[in-house]
């Protein structure tokens, strides 16, 4: 009881006095609003604390009057919590599966994604903009002129690196947005110097590859996970059919595969065929043949790590439910024996072959990939209208989201002995 009464003098001392708690479980009003008011404290130049599986995740910060009243204007809820609060917090950290992370400065953030853009296309473009967290956007020529260089954090818009244009070809080859996009990437290619959209594209993965390898954050979601490893296994290979490029594909082409190239995926078969709405056997349940099991049947788990030995993917998994509903897109999830060995499952359908959530480390970067277009929009189409996340404040899924938009400002706090 002594030791405690001197931790509190020393931490009046020291101007600890009282914190603001921003409470991640099944009491924030807001979860997703939470995160940026993180991130805008951080903006502030004021550190948080992320206090790992304590309340779905909670921050924690020095109380100033600004804090409060943007939270306030947020919608985000907070409590006001006192010295001996604050000491029980972490005693609970330290005697439980909990650890706390330091934020001390907002990454840099960078959305790969097309001037075009239809409002459907990106679940992480809707995530940051409805949380209030400020970003930036570049496509081809910008990568192509060194602009990765100044970003911590990259997301790939649902991209087809394969050059294939989504293969969307059966559907929608004559629809007017498919023909332009077709015209305007090509005309992309030629101008940085390519006879190819699809070998422009891979030498655009190979280039965000070595961003990753140099210490970058890349974040993925549907159709940019495969594809984008797919490009890096066949930089030197034409597997486009003719209907893209004009150009027949190139023959033995399973056998040509470099497997070792790619970041995340094995031992994959690539589909050629133009009028199959699939890449590969990666994607499970298979885009040409998918299984609607409808989004009251459809759920995956988060899997629980240790917040003191792992907590890179602690961070990444932070939640207030451990099981999150199930959401489609073209790449809804990954064929578990296609995942190379040393990437980590962070999430999955314990009763299919789909893992939803993978983590890995490669060179002095990271990447991690979720399967699935729109987590609060089950089953996605072309044209649907885009997702109110107003509507979707407390949504699990997009919480994985944004738990990847603070992971690189995030460093263990060291324990005082």
């Amino acid at each position: 009881m002594k030791s405690l009464f001197i931790s509190i003098f020393v931490l009046i001392q020291t101007g600890l006095g009282q914190k603001i708690l921003i409470p991640m479980d099944q009491v924030q009003k807001d979860h997703l609003k939470a995160y940026g008011t993180a991130f805008w404290i951080l903006n502030e130049n004021i550190n948080v604390e992320w206090i790992l599986n304590y309340r779905g995740g909670s921050f924690m910060t020095d109380r100033y009057p600004d804090i409060e009243q943007e939270c306030r204007v947020r919608g985000v809820s907070y409590e006001i919590i006192n010295t001996e609060q604050t000491l029980g917090i972490y005693n609970e950290v330290e005697v439980n599966n909990m650890d706390i992370v330091l934020l001390e400065k907002s990454p840099k953030i960078a959305i790969y994604t097309p001037p075009n853009k239809q409002p459907w296309d990106d679940a992480v473009t809707l995530a940051l903009t409805y949380a209030e967290i400020p970003y930036e956007t570049l496509w081809d020529e910008e990568v192509f002129n060194g602009a990765l260089n100044r970003y911590d954090w990259l997301h790939l818009h649902h991209e087809d690196f394969t050059g294939q244009y989504g293969k969307f070809y059966r559907n929608y080859h004559t629809a007017t947005w498919y023909i332009e996009q077709k015209q305007q990437f090509e005309a992309m290619a030629q101008n940085l110097g390519f006879n190819s959209v699809h070998a422009q594209k891979k030498a655009l993965a190979e280039m965000i590859k070595n961003y990753v390898v140099n210490g970058g954050f890349l974040f993925a979601m549907c159709s940019a996970t495969d594809s984008f490893d797919i490009a890096l296994a066949v930089l030197n290979i034409d597997v486009a059919h003719s209907v893209f490029d004009g150009t027949p594909i190139e023959k033995n082409i399973q056998q040509k595969i470099d497997y070792n190239n790619s970041m995340a995926f094995k031992n994959f078969n690539i589909i050629t065929d133009p009028m199959v709405y699939e890449y590969s056997n990666i994607d499970y349940p298979p885009s040409d043949n998918p299984v609607v099991r409808g989004a009251e049947a459809d759920y995956f788990t988060l899997f629980e790590f240790s917040a003191k030995y792992d907590p890179v993917p602690t961070m990444l998994t932070q939640n207030h439910v451990p099981v999150v509903k199930g959401f489609m897109g073209q790449t809804t999830g990954f064929n578990r024996e296609k995942i190379k060995k040393h990437v980590l499952v962070m999430g999955e359908d314990p009763t299919t072959p789909q893992v939803k959530y993978l983590h890995g480390n490669h060179g002095q970067g990271t990447f991690t990939f979720l399967g699935g277009h729109d987590p609060e929009d089950y089953q996605h189409f072309v044209g649907d209208p885009q997702t109110d996340l107003s509507l979707h404040r407390n949504s699990p899924g997009y919480r994985l989201i944004l738990n990847n938009i603070l992971f690189p400002a995030a460093r263990k706090k060291e324990r005082k002995t």
